[in-house]
């Protein structure tokens, strides 16, 4: 696990909770790395490493370091999943993106299967990866509340590739459209996510919001939008669901994702 800050990362005890139920005598550690080291960080790898997993700020850093990016990575120019393939005497670095994944899975776990009116927290890298998310379950053309339209270039840029039209609206009237949302991913943080839920007018019955992070567990706009009859899903299970992807990519088997949901849950209440 790489990135900058790195010691409140939880996927050391998902990985190492499926490696054990599956038997594996494998290692996952975590690694302070900054934007400037990760290059060298890359060089430095052997054949004996599985995979790497990456946080920020290095998800699109890692993107031209790579030999070659998956689809999804590159439709949404993030890359939080590294894979060492050996090829004859050295080894290519291969870039995925399991966000994607991890936040489809997420709300389907909240009761969405489908959308049509969505709404978007946010401009950066995981609102990117949450715009395709929504795009596929029927979200063609999303609302996006960010602070600063200038700073969604990648996003903006990212929507013409996946065939989606969001539109953008200023996060201080984030309100008025997350009344009539049937699903929303928030990707910022909890103080904003506060100013958000104070515009907060209503909400729609059975309308799920996926809170991306999980400090704290439950976020002010979290908890107003359970207490207004929504469904919350905490970040949480965006990063279960995104971690048990890893797995499977890395070792090439299905995550046991009661063992790592489990250590996940223990880990979280101590």
């Amino acid at each position: 696990m790489l990135g900058h800050p790195i010691s409140h990362s939880l996927s050391p005890v998902l990985h190492r909770a499926a490696y054990v139920a599956l038997g594996l005598d494998w290692e996952y550690d975590a690694h302070d790395v900054e934007q400037d080291g990760l290059a060298e960080f890359l060089r430095e790898l052997t054949p004996q490493w599985a995979g790497l997993s990456l946080t920020m700020p290095l998800k699109v850093t890692a993107v031209p370091l790579m030999d070659f990016v998956e689809p999804m990575a590159k439709l949404v120019g993030a890359v939080n999943t590294v894979l060492v393939q050996p090829v004859g005497s050295r080894h290519n670095l291969v870039g995925g993106n399991t966000d994607v994944y991890g936040i489809t899975a997420a709300l389907r776990e909240g009761g969405c299967e489908a959308t049509t009116n969505a709404v978007v927290l946010g401009g950066g890298a995981t609102a990117t990866s949450a715009l395709a998310a929504l795009g596929h379950l029927g979200a063609k053309a999303p609302v996006v509340a960010v602070r600063d339209r200038a700073r969604a270039g990648a996003l903006m840029r990212a929507a013409t590739k996946m065939g989606v039209e969001p539109r953008f609206v200023s996060l201080a009237d984030a309100g008025q459209f997350l009344a009539h949302a049937d699903a929303v991913v928030s990707t910022i943080p909890a103080d904003a996510g506060a100013a958000v839920a104070q515009t907060l007018t209503d909400v729609a019955a059975g309308a799920v919001l996926l809170d991306a992070i999980y400090d704290p567990l439950i976020t002010p706009l979290g908890g107003l939008w359970a207490e207004r009859g929504g469904t919350r899903v905490g970040g949480e299970r965006m990063l279960l669901h995104q971690a048990g992807e890893q797995v499977r990519l890395m070792t090439g088997r299905e995550a046991p994702l009661g063992p790592m949901d489990d250590a996940l849950r223990a880990e979280l209440t101590k």
